[in-house]
């Protein structure tokens, strides 16, 4: 597999590599261990690294089940593992799982447990911990990760480091499923998460939500080699990309995520900064809107909101050129089965006319729009407001506080900003997004499409990888020209930190090294 990173001109690091997602479906298993893409130092222990974040709100938990943005997740990975990782390449990695092997039809699989991990507590990591944490996601749960577990039917304990999962329909990305972020292993019974007791390399120290968070590495060899370096974290929550940017350049913090794209390349050329991007790879923005509430529910008022958002001119003016148009269902560009065919929902202020006046509907339309969703969310909005007017379509421009957006607007308001993050498969990214109906939490437009459901089914268990490309086809197409989401724009991941920082390479999955950096990093 390529897997080549260069430096270009302006100092910002190109992630060039071509991620090969996927699974087999036969005889599949993993070891954990990615080997970085750049040279750099040996990892050596020591020091504080500071962390300058977007991504959370004084509301923030260290509970799982609430976890929707990148500083709960960040916090979460530096006391608790997973059971899958992500590796760079996109591969579904081995970690509190640590091998795995599956039937043909991908219904029945048997997960090896790793041996000798212990919890902060001292409590040895078992099967019945495992279990345990599968469960919170499945059955009467508000777990985002529901939809995602939907089709087990049995989680059964083998031994004590043997679990057994049956599917009720198979899916080869299983895997990946399980390498969710809420999906964190506690021990057996645990339940209060404002004192953390997990395998990861640090402990808290203490938790500020909305202000700061501190973390001190655990005594003795962390279980994963040359990982958990840093003797102390500290995070601190920087809404403002300005500030954050400041914090980099005067040395305040060492690595900051969301890098304003309008200043990128000026910051690239400080000698002692490295801009990191990743194209194609980076958030979902989008405007979305309850198909189930009027005037919504009516198809061609979608229809002309989608048509009438100039896509080309956001990406242009709010993020630089670092971003590609989004299509209206999540898949970005560099996804496997991304459908480069399908039909594009591309700015046409004639459609946008047509569509609203065959839905009957005069009224105007209120989006809720706030920084506290995402930086640019605001620009956006304007920009969208003003190419509907070109389609005499009257867009209400409503700006909310940031505080407590996530709790009091989005799934909430009928019609808002939000982002979404990308997702290790395209399974995962349809899933977490669109499939369930009602009954998956994070099903933030509504949608419900019985076409949608058995296609995106079937092509879980489809091994004929021509096949299995019609069919996720066939879904981006469906969610694209009937969900109530105008995902208008995917952006680049954008991140940047002093030279001394080593160990962030670009990740399959998320930024800020799959919002590992503080478990991957060292300092030279």
């Amino acid at each position: 597999m390529a897997n080549v990173e260069t430096t270009s001109d302006a100092g910002i690091i190109l992630d060039r590599r071509q991620l090969i997602l996927g699974a087999s479906a036969v005889g599949l298993a993993s070891t954990f261990g990615a080997a970085p893409a750049m040279a750099q130092s040996a990892p050596k222990k020591g020091g504080t690294l500071r962390m300058g974040m977007e991504g959370g709100s004084p509301s923030d938990s260290l509970d799982p089940l609430t976890y929707a943005d990148s500083i709960p997740i960040t916090m979460s990975l530096m006391l608790w593992n997973n059971l899958v990782e992500v590796a760079d390449n996109g591969d579904a990695t081995g970690e509190l799982f640590e091998s795995w092997e599956v039937k043909p039809g991908a219904a029945e699989w048997v997960f090896n447990v790793r041996k000798g991990i212990t919890f902060t507590s001292g409590k040895t990591l078992d099967a019945d911990d495992v279990i345990y944490s599968i469960n919170m996601h499945r059955g009467e749960t508000k777990s985002p990760a529901k939809a995602l577990l939907a089709d087990i039917k049995e989680v059964k304990k083998l031994s004590a480091t043997q679990v057994q999962i049956t599917m009720n329909k198979g899916n080869v990305d299983l895997p990946f499923n399980l390498s969710d972020y809420h999906i964190i292993v506690v021990p057996n019974g645990f339940k209060d998460f404002s004192k953390p007791d997990g395998t990861g390399a640090f402990t808290l120290d203490e938790f500020q939500p909305g202000v700061r968070a501190t973390f001190k590495r655990k005594p003795g060899n962390y279980w994963k080699p040359n990982r958990g370096n840093f003797d102390r974290v500290e995070l601190i929550y920087i809404g403002d990309a300005n500030q954050r940017t400041t914090a980099l350049q005067t040395g305040t913090v060492d690595i900051i995520n969301r890098v304003s794209p309008k200043t990128a390349a000026l910051l690239a050329k400080n000698p002692a900064v490295k801009v990191s991007r990743t194209p194609g790879m980076g958030n979902r923005f989008c405007f979305v809107a309850h198909t189930d509430k009027s005037p919504f529910n009516n198809r061609d008022v979608m229809l002309a909101l989608k048509f009438g958002i100039d896509r080309q001119k956001i990406v242009d003016n709010v993020y630089s050129g670092y971003a590609s148009i989004g299509n209206d269902n999540c898949v970005g560009p560099k996804m496997k089965f991304y459908d480069p065919k399908q039909p594009m929902n591309r700015f046409d202020i004639d459609k946008a006319k047509f569509h609203m006046k065959k839905s009957g509907h005069t009224g105007a339309i209120e989006l809720q729009v706030s920084e506290g969703a995402f930086s640019g969310a605001t620009d956006a909005g304007q920009i969208f407001q003003e190419s509907l007017s070109k389609a005499g379509i009257n867009l209400d421009l409503k700006r909310v506080s940031g505080d407590g957006y996530w709790d009091n607007v989005w799934l909430k308001q009928p019609f808002c900003a939000v982002y979404w993050g990308n997702r290790p498969t395209i399974d995962n990214q349809l899933t977490s997004t669109f499939y369930g109906g009602k009954g998956n939490p994070w099903n933030d437009s509504h949608f419900e499409n019985a076409d949608f459901s058995k296609t995106l089914e079937a092509a879980r268990v489809e091994i004929d990888q021509k096949k299995r490309q019609e069919m996720y086809s066939r879904c981006q197409e469906l969610v694209s020209q009937n969900a109530g989401m105008v995902n208008y724009a995917v952006q680049d991941y954008l991140d940047a930190h002093s030279t001394k920082l080593q160990g962030l390479t670009p990740s399959g999955r998320y930024d800020m090294g799959d919002d590992r950096i503080p478990e991957k990093g060292w300092f030279a």
